[in-house]
C-alpha cells in the first residue's frame, strides 16, 4: 500500500534539525529567559537582517502583527484600508478590530495577487493604507503599488504571513512597505513550535510605538510608566530561540519547495492550472494552489481515497463572510470565481519526485473520469 502523502510534514523538518533545537531549548530553560531576554533579542536582530529591514519586533502572532502596525500608524475610525478579498480572514479582521473600514477589491486572475491598477481604482480621500498580501508565497509587486499609493499619501502594509524569504525586484518581503506582518504559526515556511509573529519596518518611530503597544504601552523611560494604551503581545523566549535555529535553514527549505513546485508544473494533467509565477527565484511556495476545471468535490474525494491530503485556500472570500460583509452588496468576479475553483495540493520541503508523480497520477485519473 502506498504511504500517505501529507499536506505538510513538520515532524520531518524537526527531525532534520533536532539536535540544534534540543540544544537551544536547554539553553533557554537554563537561563530562564522565557519572556524577552537574549533569545528574543537575537532573533529580532537576525530576522531584521534577513528581511533587509532596520527593525524587527517579535509579537504573539501574525494577526496581532497586523493590528499593531495599524495601531502604531494611528489608523482607525474614518479610515479605509484596501484589502484583496481572497486572503485569510485575519487580514480583514485586523482592519475591523482597529476601527477602520476594509475596502475589498478583486485580484489579477493570473497570479491571484493585488494589482496596482486595481488599487488605483479603489483609492478615495479616506484611504489610509493598502494591505499587500503576499499570497501563497509569491510577493506582490510593491514597487508598482507604491508608484500609485505614495503620491496619494497612502501607506503599503505587507501581509507577509505566507511569504517568509520571498523576493520581488531583488528585495525580500518585509522591507518593501512601511511595515510588514509575519506569522510564525507552525505550518508557515518559518514556523514556531507554537504561535508567534513579528513586525518588520525601517521606521524607528513606528518600531518604537509598536514595541510599546505590544508591551502594555510601556514607556521607554521607565518600566513603571505607560505612555500608550497597550496590550500584551510578546514573542516568548523559547519560540524566538527555536525560530532562530529554523531561520538558518529557511532558504534551503524554500529552494526545496521551488523544486517541488517545478515538478508539479511539469506533471500536472490537463484541467489543473497553476498560477503564473512572476519571479521564479523569488516565490517560496508556502502553498501550491491550482485552478481546477472539474468537479472539485470529486477531486477532493479521489485524493482522500488515495491517502493524499489537500485543502482549499480559501473557499469563502472575506467580503462574503457574515461579520465582515459590506453593508452594500459587493461582487468581485475574479475572487468569487477563484474561490469555487482553487484546490491546494501537498507542499513542503520533504516531498520527493515519487510523491509528486503519485499526486499528479491521481489527478490524471480524475481528469479521465470527468
Amino acid at each position: 500500500m502506498s504511504r500517505r502523502i501529507s499536506f505538510l510534514d513538520l515532524a520531518a523538518s524537526h527531525r532534520e534539525i533536532r539536535p540544534a533545537l534540543d540544544q537551544r531549548w536547554c539553553e533557554i530553560v537554563e537561563s530562564s529567559g522565557f519572556v524577552g531576554g537574549a533569545g528574543v533579542d537575537n532573533f529580532e536582530r537576525d530576522f531584521a537582517d534577513y528581511c533587509g529591514a532596520a527593525h524587527a519586533i517579535g509579537v504573539a502572532n501574525g494577526t496581532d502583527a497586523l493590528e499593531l502596525i495599524l495601531q502604531g500608524l494611528g489608523i482607525g475610525g474614518g479610515d479605509e484600508v484596501i484589502v484583496a478579498s481572497n486572503t485569510f480572514i485575519a487580514t480583514a479582521e485586523a482592519v475591523v478590530r482597529c476601527g477602520a473600514t476594509p475596502v475589498y477589491v478583486d485580484v489579477d486572475p493570473a497570479t491571484a495577487l493585488l494589482d496596482a491598477e486595481i488599487v488605483r481604482a479603489a483609492l478615495t480621500p479616506h484611504t489610509a493604507a493598502v494591505m499587500a498580501v503576499h499570497l501563497y508565497g509569491q510577493a506582490v509587486d510593491v514597487a508598482a503599488l507604491r508608484a500609485v499609493t505614495d503620491p496619494a499619501g497612502v501607506v503599503v502594509i505587507e501581509d507577509a504571513a505566507q511569504a517568509h524569504g520571498a523576493r520581488t525586484g531583488g528585495h525580500r518581503v518585509g522591507s518593501l512597505g512601511v511595515a510588514a506582518a509575519f506569522s510564525f504559526y507552525p505550518g508557515k515556511n518559518l514556523g514556531a513550535l507554537g504561535d508567534g509573529g513579528a513586525v518588520t519596518t525601517d521606521d524607528p518611530v513606528l518600531a518604537a510605538n509598536i514595541r510599546s503597544i505590544a508591551n502594555h504601552g510601556r514607556s521607554m523611560r521607565s518600566r513603571y510608566e505607560h505612555d500608550l494604551v497597550g496590550r500584551n503581545s510578546r514573542l516568548d523566549g523559547l519560540q524566538a530561540a527555536l525560530l532562530g535555529v529554523k531561520l538558518g535553514h529557511l532558504d534551503e527549505w524554500n529552494v526545496r519547495r521551488r523544486v517541488v513546485a517545478g515538478l508539479y508544473r511539469e506533471l500536472l494533467p490537463d484541467g489543473f492550472t497553476p498560477f503564473t509565477v512572476t519571479e521564479p527565484a523569488g516565490h517560496v511556495f508556502h502553498l501550491f494552489v491550482v485552478r481546477c476545471a472539474m468537479d472539485r468535490e470529486l477531486v477532493g474525494k479521489t485524493l482522500t481515497a488515495a491517502d493524499i491530503d489537500w485543502g482549499i485556500h480559501y473557499p469563502v472570500p472575506c467580503h462574503l463572510q457574515a461579520p465582515y460583509r459590506p453593508e452594500a452588496g459587493l461582487e468581485l468576479a475574479v475572487v468569487e470565481e477563484l474561490a469555487g475553483e482553487i484546490i491546494s495540493l501537498p507542499m513542503h520541503p520533504h516531498l520527493d519526485a515519487a510523491d509528486i508523480e503519485r499526486v499528479c497520477e491521481v489527478l490524471g485519473d480524475v481528469a479521465h473520469l470527468a
